[in-house]
């Protein structure tokens, strides 16, 4: 799955309804290109349903949502007891989400009931009837703040890419540097009068302090 995947994942999850023209023209493709990578992502199992959430204000449905801890006895074969209750809670309509957690409790169950005489039989009958429930609170919800159902899809890490390319681009050491640098040609500066420089004046005087002057003849 590449960026371009996880930007239309991005937009996708908000709003299943949206058409594929109009993600193509955030992420910059066709309607065709879009169609063909939401094929693929279904068929991948990364896209695993697409729902439709409801408002329960506007379908006149007066429904509680409570929010169970619950703890499991610690007993011969607890794995079994583990799996069994997760089939029920998997299989229970009333249960919205159910998860394993760490810390004091076990479970933590999201449960929708059309009233609290609902949830009370639901409670009865799978809480306090099994024998390897030895606590279970719950919460009552008062508000629905938010209920998201959108992972955040974070960009990839690029950092293994961006220090590959800095050691594929990074300027050549001094040495390679000054291997590859043409030689330079030493050219002595003159005064606009065309006098020698201090240069030149002080390498003919090494010059001639080096040359013999002939004896002259007796």
């Amino acid at each position: 799955m590449d960026r371009i995947d996880r930007k239309i994942l991005n937009i996708f999850q908000l709003d299943t309804r949206r058409i594929a023209q109009s993600i193509g023209e955030e992420v910059g493709l066709s309607a065709a290109a879009v169609q063909r990578r939401l094929k693929r992502l279904r068929a991948e199992g990364v896209i695993a349903a697409e729902t439709a959430v409801l408002d329960k204000a506007l379908v006149g449905a007066s429904m509680v949502t409570c929010i169970v801890t619950l703890s499991m006895a610690a007993v011969p074969a607890p794995a079994a007891h583990l799996d069994r209750f997760r089939r029920q809670m998997i299989d229970h309509p009333l249960v919205q989400q159910c998860y394993h957690v760490t810390g004091t409790y076990d479970f933590v169950v999201i449960v929708i009931a059309a009233s609290m005489e609902a949830y009370g039989a639901f409670a009865r009958k799978w809480f306090e009837a099994n024998e390897h429930v030895t606590r279970f609170d719950t919460h009552v919800a008062l508000e629905r703040v938010k209920v998201g159902l959108s992972p955040p899809l974070e960009e990839p890490n690029w950092s293994s890419h961006a220090a590959r390319n800095s050691r594929r681009y990074a300027p050549p050491s001094p040495a390679r540097r000054r291997a590859g640098r043409p030689q330079r040609r030493h050219t002595e500066w003159r005064p606009r009068d065309g006098s020698p420089s201090a240069a030149g004046r002080r390498a003919a005087r090494h010059a001639g302090s080096r040359t013999k002057t002939p004896m002259p003849a007796a």
